[in-house]
């Protein structure tokens, strides 16, 4: 039998794998607007997708929970992050948004200091000493090492500094100082990378959102023209380094998804619905190991416990493949009640691990 580590590459590779790999994961917002208990006796209800989880004692969890919860998460505390941008949240556990943008005007460009990536990740403080020192203590288990950026990393990054309408503008505009800040971007973010890959990661993920509920949320030529060359010197970097590179995209990037894969992305994290299920099959599946986003607006929202078996079932009778080429993620956001919660979980270990 495959370990957990060695399934997952054989996925990605297109070498066979023994089951579909699956993460489940519960938004932080989701213990504070439901019962906390009923979600940990979730999570201890399901081992195989919340793997060495120890159910807290009762009573103990939240309040312990609410002091972990990064700066950029906590309610009704503004939080100003390493590039100047202050984020604010309408709820406790959930990533805000940026209300303030250092530079909406460029003139501010002239002075402005880009982090430090030797004592910074972007959105908080990060120990290089402590994370190589994490990573190699997991290497050594015997587990698969995935390491990320920051989520917006490079397009939202600079709707942050600038505000998106005026992002917008500026690339229409042809800005002058665009190149420059683009550059300092990707020369931070580059800085993250190499250190990940010196501390021993086997994949590198750059996720951040590019797609609306409908289209994306930039142009394909400004994408190709300010964006894609970006993404190419980090996807470079991994893969010259021959590690794996994993890329996610909320919303609908059907007119993108072609650039992002040719660019070396080897794992597409996108969303089932918005892209299409059969859209995903025709145009995707074969070509690049598919992670798809599981559905949390309407089925898994909305729908029946049998709603949600059928589209989970649907979704890997159509994308799957004994070679591989496909994971499963679900993310449990507040409006999700608890029934619904278990039917998802239900259905990955069904037909995705066959248990």
């Amino acid at each position: 039998m495959l370990t957990k580590s060695e399934n997952i590459k054989r996925t990605i590779l297109f070498q066979g794998n023994e089951w579909i790999p699956c993460d489940y994961v519960i938004n932080p917002s989701y213990f504070f607007y439901n019962d906390a208990e009923e979600v940990l006796d979730l999570m201890a209800r399901h081992p195989a997708l919340f793997p060495g989880f120890v159910r807290p004692e009762k009573g103990a969890f939240l309040e312990d929970f609410r002091k972990s919860l990064p700066s950029v998460r906590r309610f009704g505390k503004p939080y100003v992050d390493d590039f100047g941008c202050t984020w604010e949240t309408p709820m406790e556990g959930m990533t805000g948004t940026v209300t303030k943008h250092p530079l909406s005007d460029l003139n501010n460009f002239n002075t402005y200091v880009f982090p430090d990536p030797a004592v910074c990740m972007g959105i908080g403080p990060i120990d290089w000493e402590a994370e190589t020192k994490r990573i190699q203590n997991e290497k050594a288990a015997g587990n698969f090492i995935a390491c990320s950026l920051r989520h917006g990393h490079t397009f939202l990054q600079l709707t942050d500094l600038c505000g998106y309408q005026n992002f917008t503008y500026f690339m229409e505009d042809e800005e002058p100082e665009l190149d420059a800040l683009i550059d300092g971007i990707t020369a931070f973010n580059m800085e993250i990378i190499r250190r990940y890959l010196k501390a021993g990661a086997d994949m590198i993920c750059i996720p951040e959102d590019l797609g609306m509920q409908s289209g994306p949320m930039i142009s394909v030529k400004n994408f190709r023209k300010y964006i894609k060359p970006a993404y190419q010197k980090m996807m470079d970097q991994v893969r010259n380094a021959g590690k794996l590179l994993h890329m996610h995209s909320d919303g609908d990037i059907r007119s993108l998804a072609f650039d992002i894969i040719d660019g070396g992305c080897q794992v597409l994290n996108l969303q089932d619905l918005v892209n299409g299920i059969d859209w995903i099959r025709d145009n995707l599946k074969g070509k690049v190991c598919i992670e798809l986003d599981i559905d949390r607006q309407k089925i898994t929202y909305s729908g029946s416990p049998k709603d949600i078996d059928d589209l989970i079932r649907e979704e890997v009778e159509k994308l799957s493949s004994p070679s591989g080429g496909l994971m499963l993620i679900y993310g449990l956001y507040p409006g999700t009640s608890i029934e619904n919660a278990e039917a998802v979980a239900r259905a990955m270990e069904k037909y995705a691990l066959g248990l």
